[in-house]
C-alpha cells in the first residue's frame, strides 16, 4: 500500500523511527499539509459546536385563546437563520474570484483587463506554476487575493513560525499582507453572514411581524399578554432580531474558523456546516416520526407537544 492510499497518521507512525518522529515527525503529523491531524481535530470540534448550538433555543410559551388547556411552545433557535447566510457569502466570494480571473485573462478590456487592483494571477511561465506550487487560478494579489478563501493553517500560521520551510505558501507576498487577508476574510464572513441573516429572515416570513401574524392566525397567544398581533410583535422584537444577528455571526465565525484550521478532505467550512446541519435535521425528523408512534403519555414525558 502506498503512502497516499492510507491515512497520514498511520503512515507517519509506521514509517518514522522514534528519533525521526521526535525531530520533525510530530510537526508533520500535526500541522504539515496535506491532511494534518489538526484538520481532523478541527472538523470534530466544529461538528460538536454546531450540534450544541443547534440544540440551543428560546421557547416562548403559547396558549390557545379559546380551547382551555391547549398549550404549545414557539422555539426560537440560536441558529435561527440556519446555514443560509454562509452559503450566500460563499457565493459572493466565488463570484468575486470568477470575475477577477475573467478580467485577468482578457487584457484587451479597458480599465478592468489585467488590472492588478482587482486581482493578479501567476502566468504560465511562473516558476511556482512550473514547479507545481501554485495553480494559474490562484490569486496572488489585488482584491481577489484578499477576498479569497483561506485553506488551512499553511496559508497564514505556518509561514510565521517557519518561513524557510513554508514560505512558498505566502505566494511571494509579505506577511503583513497575509494578516490583512486574514482580517478581511474574517470581517467579510462574519459581517456578510450577519447582513444576509437579517435579509433572509425578512424575506422568508421569519421576522417578528410575520411570526406574530402566524401565531395570531393559529388562535394562540402568549399567556399573560393581550391577544393582539402588535403585542406579540413587541414581544418577538425582543428576541428575533437579536437572535438573527447572533445566528449570522455564529455561522460566519464557525465557517471561517473551519477554513482557517482546515478540515478533513480539504472541504470548505461552509460544506462542513451544511453536512452537520443536514445530519441534525435528519436526526430530528427521525425522532419526530418515532415520537408520533408513542403513547400520548410517553410523548408528554419526552417533551413532545401536541
Amino acid at each position: 500500500m502506498r503512502a497516499g492510499d492510507r491515512p497520514k497518521a498511520i503512515y507517519v507512525f509506521q514509517s518514522f523511527s522514534a528519533s525521526r518522529l521526535a525531530s520533525g515527525g510530530i510537526e508533520q503529523l500535526l500541522v504539515q499539509p496535506p491532511n494534518p491531524l489538526i484538520a481532523l481535530i478541527g472538523t470534530i470540534a466544529i461538528f460538536l459546536i454546531v450540534a450544541y448550538v443547534e440544540s440551543t433555543r428560546i421557547e416562548l410559551p403559547l396558549a390557545h385563546g379559546m380551547a382551555r388547556g391547549a398549550r404549545g411552545r414557539y422555539p426560537i433557535r440560536l441558529m435561527y437563520a440556519s446555514n443560509i447566510p454562509v452559503i450566500l457569502v460563499a457565493a459572493v466570494l466565488a463570484n468575486v474570484s470568477m470575475f477577477s480571473l475573467l478580467f485577468w485573462q482578457h487584457p484587451e478590456w479597458p480599465l478592468v483587463g489585467q488590472n492588478p487592483i482587482l486581482g493578479a494571477y501567476p502566468g504560465a511561465n511562473d516558476y511556482r506554476v512550473v514547479n507545481g506550487q501554485l495553480q494559474r487560478t490562484t490569486p496572488i494579489g489585488g482584491l481577489a487575493y484578499y477576498f479569497s478563501n483561506i485553506n488551512g493553517v499553511q496559508d497564514w500560521l505556518l509561514p510565521l513560525f517557519n518561513p524557510l520551510q513554508y514560505g512558498v505558501y505566502l505566494r511571494g507576498l509579505q506577511y503583513w499582507q497575509v494578516l490583512v487577508h486574514l482580517l478581511v476574510f474574517l470581517l467579510v464572513f462574519i459581517g456578510g453572514s450577519v447582513m444576509f441573516a437579517k435579509f433572509w429572515i425578512m424575506t422568508t416570513n421569519m421576522g417578528p411581524e410575520d411570526v406574530a401574524r402566524q401565531i395570531e392566525s393559529s388562535g394562540m397567544q402568549i399567556p399573560g399578554f393581550r391577544r393582539d398581533p402588535r403585542v406579540l410583535r413587541r414581544v418577538l422584537d425582543r428576541y428575533i432580531p437579536v437572535v438573527a444577528v447572533i445566528s449570522g455571526a455564529s455561522v460566519g465565525a464557525l465557517a471561517a474558523g473551519a477554513d482557517m484550521i482546515g478540515t478533513v478532505g480539504n472541504a470548505s467550512g461552509t460544506g462542513v456546516l451544511l453536512s452537520v446541519g443536514i445530519m441534525i435535521q435528519l436526526y430530528e425528523a427521525i425522532g419526530r416520526e418515532q415520537m408520533m408512534e408513542m403513547h400520548p403519555v410517553l410523548r408528554q414525558f419526552f417533551g413532545a407537544t401536541e
